[in-house]
């Protein structure tokens, strides 16, 4: 960089007379900062820039102070270059330093040093690099998002790949405008004889009954037009059957098809015995119901979308693992009454409870559970019904204990408030005892669970409210 610098030859008077501070005040307008420095680099006077930043007002205290003081530690090495360099060649090349200022932790400044002089005076002449450092952390920033982008685009590639390649139903990708396969999965190349690779490629169709080439036409034709094709039946060649549905979609700027065979009842029929599996699981899924799957110990596995309506959440991987006690009965309480009552009677119908939603929103719901203890997976299904306008008309036992309550109201001003309270909370706790009884059909401890107290506790209620004996009869009855 120095061979390109042409130095003042000292002829002219006017370059002659061109001292430090004038060069440092002519330099400071090139850049931000302009300092003087005797040879040993403790600066003597501090030029600015006319427009320069307010930061820079700090410098005019640098005056006396060694250049490299001013600068962060990791910047002193280059200071000592800058000076060694201006020394001996006349000029340096641009190196960025930061300097310590109260105001900000670091400013960044790319200082070019010069030589002014036989006496070994130097001026530096620097620029602010905030605006360039903050490009540069920006650029950082956008690089990484893209590599995080680039690496989540990767995994959803990679889940696609393996569930394309292990459906069961052959999955052809087609080009909508010439119909040439672009991709398809194993169970194609099983259906159509030949390797997934050889596929790709070829134009559609192939393997095709004859009689089913007209059918097969209609169907892509209605999925370019509506962007969905209904089920069709459709007959390969050998004269085996199957069940085809075409869905149109974009890709960049192409247009693609994605075309499905399932295999069709052996028999000859219409194949609904043979995916009625498929069917049911749509169906759970569509229900008004919640259906929720649990093991054993009450984490979940599986949800309809009714029951992440009822938990307020958005995606059935939110639920997956978390007890189903977070979300319906008392946590920790009422699941264990459901595992009594399925131990015992192997099901469990219509019990009232209450739902919540991890948004604060609580509904009345009853809910029916059946088990599967042993197998492969052992697992427990409950249906969740959401009862809370059925509620709202007000049942038979709710409409009794407000009569009740009404009827002892009466009795204000005949009969001292500490008695009225006292015969109103016995009539309330006989009422719920009776409910926690009917529900878990006279099993006193699922009764004591779900009315939250210790056996003993309710052993004594019952006897005080005289239900003890009516339990006692009911069971010998039953």
């Amino acid at each position: 960089m120095a061979s390109s610098i042409k130095t003042f030859t000292g002829s002219n008077p006017a370059s002659s007379a061109l001292d430090p501070n004038t060069a440092a005040a002519l330099l400071a307008v090139a850049g931000d900062i302009a300092l003087v420095m005797d040879g040993s680099g403790v600066i003597r006077d501090v030029a600015l820039s006319s427009g320069g930043d307010s930061h820079f007002e700090e410098a005019s205290h640098w005056v006396g102070r060694a250049w490299s003081d001013t600068v962060t530690a990791d910047s002193r090495g280059k200071i000592d270059t800058l000076i060694k360099e201006a020394a001996s060649q006349g000029v340096s090349k641009r190196r960025q330093v930061n300097h310590l200022l109260a105001e900000v932790s670091e400013l960044p400044v790319a200082y070019t040093a010069l030589r002014l002089g036989p006496g070994g005076a130097l001026v530096a002449v620097g620029r602010d690099m905030r605006n360039v450092s903050t490009l540069q952390q920006r650029l950082v920033e956008a690089q990484q998002a893209m590599e995080r982008d680039y690496w989540r685009m990767r995994h959803v590639e990679t889940r696609y790949r393996l569930l394309f390649q292990l459906a069961s139903d052959g999955i052809l990708v087609l080009d909508a405008t010439n119909l040439k396969v672009l991709d398809a999965n194993a169970a194609a190349g099983q259906i159509f004889g030949d390797a997934t690779e050889r596929l790709v490629g070829r134009t559609f169709p192939f393997g095709v009954d004859a009689g089913s080439i007209r059918v097969l036409e209609d169907l892509l034709s209605s999925a370019r037009s509506a962007g969905r094709a209904g089920e069709t039946g459709l007959t390969l060649q050998g004269g085996r059957s199957y069940h085809t549905s075409a869905s149109c979609f974009r890709q960049e700027s192409a247009t693609l098809l994605l075309l499905r065979l399932s295999p069709a009842a052996a028999d000859g029929a219409t194949g609904t015995g043979s995916r009625s599996p498929s069917r049911v699981l749509d169906l759970i899924e569509r229900s008004p119901d919640g259906f929720v799957v649990t093991d054993l110990e009450g984490g979940i596995l599986a949800a309809n979308r009714a029951f992440l309506d009822i938990a307020e959440v958005a995606t059935e991987e939110q639920l997956r693992g978390l007890p189903i006690g977070n979300y319906i009965g008392r946590p920790g309480a009422d699941f264990g009454v459901f595992v009594s009552m399925l131990r015992k009677n192997g099901a469990v119908r219509l019990m009232a409870t209450s739902a919540f939603g991890v948004l604060g929103h609580q509904s009345e719901v009853e809910v029916s559970a059946v088990w599967v203890p042993e197998g492969e997976e052992p697992c427990i299904g409950f249906t969740i019904r959401d009862i809370g306008r059925r509620l709202a008309s007000g049942p038979q036992g709710a409409r009794d204990l407000t009569r009740a309550v009404e009827e002892l109201t009466g009795l204000v001003g005949r009969v001292s408030l500490p008695d009225l309270v006292r015969d109103t909370v016995d009539l309330v706790e006989r009422h719920f005892i009776e409910a926690a009884l009917e529900l878990t059909n006279d099993n006193r401890t699922s009764a004591a669970e779900v009315l939250g107290v210790s056996r003993q506790s309710l052993y004594v209620k019952l006897r005080r409210h005289k239900l003890a004996d009516a339990v006692q009869d009911r069971d010998t009855d039953s």
